[in-house]
């Protein structure tokens, strides 16, 4: 027991073993939150390229079963107002995968390797940062990519589900503004997700559902799980590769970017450090 607390006077004179239950009931600070987030974030710039890279494949394709899971169970809804609703709890299935599984998904990372450079804004640290960045989104892609090939030109479905995935695919489609704006929403809840983990203990699981089923409902566009929807368009030929940057990718990145590295990082790095003492140096 911290002996702070253990000496700490107490109105109601609890006794030791009282006072350690107190100790484990105290949500942790967000100072210990940005910590671990911080040190995890320390770890993945350390990883090599191959590491990464491999890591970014795998968190691609997983990335396929948020479009596979929401359209199997819209697919298999009658048509109805809440279809959509219940159709949504099938998102998170590969939010799950990537993240339960340790997995490199770039959104995340609008946030973990942000917090080491906020505190340590070197040209070193940055060029790390870009280097994560770009192993990550470019493998992120691929994988989206293989993924929407592999259901889109095979067998794999039959026409009626065919038919729901391009639906789902073209509902997702929007000008540039509302995809901007969309897009800082989604890179906001996921960087929070990422943020609030620490602190879940078992309610992981929960915490993972909740906040990727409000993406989900709301159609805030997220690059990668999005992708596989676009890129699935892009192999029926119900869009093409120009169309593809300048409606989804583009606003989409920016979007995302902008939600987690500035809504998220930025503000909880802030509230971390507001009055931490001077580093020594």
């Amino acid at each position: 027991m911290r002996p702070d607390l253990e000496n700490k006077p107490n109105a109601l004179k609890l006794d030791r073993n009282d006072l350690k239950k107190t100790q484990e009931r105290i949500t942790i600070s967000v100072g210990v939150v940005h910590e671990v987030i911080r040190e995890e974030g320390e770890q993945e710039l350390q990883r090599s390229i191959p590491a990464l890279a491999w890591s970014g494949l795998a968190a691609g394709l997983s990335m396929g079963f948020s479009m596979l899971g929401e359209g199997m169970i819209y697919h298999g809804l009658p048509a109805s107002s809440w279809r959509k609703l219940v159709a949504g709890l099938g998102y998170s299935l590969g939010f799950i995968i990537v993240i339960l599984g340790r997995q490199q998904l770039f959104t995340e990372n609008t946030l973990t390797p942000i917090l080491p450079l906020m505190q340590d804004l070197t040209w070193r640290k940055f060029a790390q940062v870009m280097t994560l960045w770009a192993t990550v989104l470019a493998t992120n892609l691929l994988g989206a990519l293989l993924f929407a090939w592999a259901i889109a030109d095979t067998s794999l479905f039959k026409a009626g589900m065919q038919h729901t995935l391009t639906t789902l695919g073209h509902d997702a489609l929007r000008p540039f503004a509302p995809m901007f704006l969309g897009a800082v929403f989604a890179g906001w809840l996921v960087a929070l997700m990422v943020w609030l983990l620490p602190a879940a203990e078992t309610a992981r699981v929960a915490i993972i559902m909740l906040l990727t089923y409000v993406i989900s409902v709301a159609g805030f566009p997220h690059l990668i799980a999005g992708s596989v929807e676009a890129f699935y368009l892009v192999w029926r030929g119900g869009l093409s590769w120009p169309q593809y940057f300048t409606q989804f990718m583009i606003p989409t990145f920016l979007g995302n970017v902008v939600g987690g590295v500035v809504l998220v990082a930025a503000l909880n790095h802030a509230q971390a450090t507001a009055g931490a003492p001077p580093t020594q140096k």
